[in-house]
């Protein structure tokens, strides 16, 4: 878990929602902007996953942004906004293992086959026989 919080940049803008006439005179919104490919925390292989990972949230100029507006105050909603690009980065660098397949051993294919015949039997039976 790396802290690239010196390399984000803030934006703010006016926020919608609750917050009454305050709502129309000060910014609270932060936007954070995060410039991946000039990012010196990650190397080139690290940079590469987070842009395929998180191809959706990354402009056209190569920066990724996030938008936070929960809280009343820009302090908080900054605080907010780190946090959670901070998660989408570290969420965007775990590789899952890969999966090997296995093959079912000798005793679960014939414990299968025996549950098998059991449920043919009684269902055989069941049946009315002449």
């Amino acid at each position: 878990m790396k802290n690239f919080s010196k390399e984000l940049s803030f934006k703010t803008s006016r926020s919608s929602g609750a917050g009454g006439q305050n709502v129309n005179k000060v910014e609270t919104a932060v936007t954070v902007l995060w410039n991946v490919e000039a990012s010196e925390f990650f190397n080139e292989d690290e940079k590469i996953l987070i842009q395929h990972k998180l191809k959706n949230r990354i402009n056209a100029d190569g920066f990724l942004f996030l938008t936070v507006s929960e809280s009343r105050t820009q302090l908080m909603n900054k605080n907010k906004a780190i946090e959670k690009i901070t998660e989408f980065v570290n969420k965007a660098l775990i590789v899952p293992k890969k999966r090997t397949a296995t093959k079912p051993s000798k005793a679960q294919k014939q414990k299968r086959l025996d549950n098998k015949k059991k449920l043919s039997d009684k269902k055989e039976n069941r049946r009315f026989k002449l």
